[in-house]
């Protein structure tokens, strides 16, 4: 099961819906609650090259992207294989 990260803000829509979408691939992930100005924002956004929006998504280490990404990945079929890695 790869380890998968997902750093998220209060009150965040996309936010949700990409838990929700994890959630309904039964895979288990850690949540990093990231609100503005917190270390945690800092560090999501080092480690998402810059990237300020959330969520930020990581798969064993590698940069996903956001909701948008997430969604895109299950879309094309390209999730699936990477949460069974």
């Amino acid at each position: 099961m790869p380890k998968i990260e997902i750093y998220t803000q209060p009150y965040c829509g996309f936010c949700a819906r990409a838990l929700r979408l994890l959630i309904e691939k039964g895979v288990a992930f850690t949540e990093i609650s990231a609100p503005h100005g917190s270390p945690e924002r800092e560090t999501a956004i080092f480690r998402a090259n810059g990237r300020s929006t959330m969520p930020q998504i990581f798969i064993d280490g590698a940069h996903i992207g956001g909701c948008d990404d997430l969604v895109a990945l299950d879309r094309s079929g390209r999730l699936d294989p990477l949460l069974a890695a």
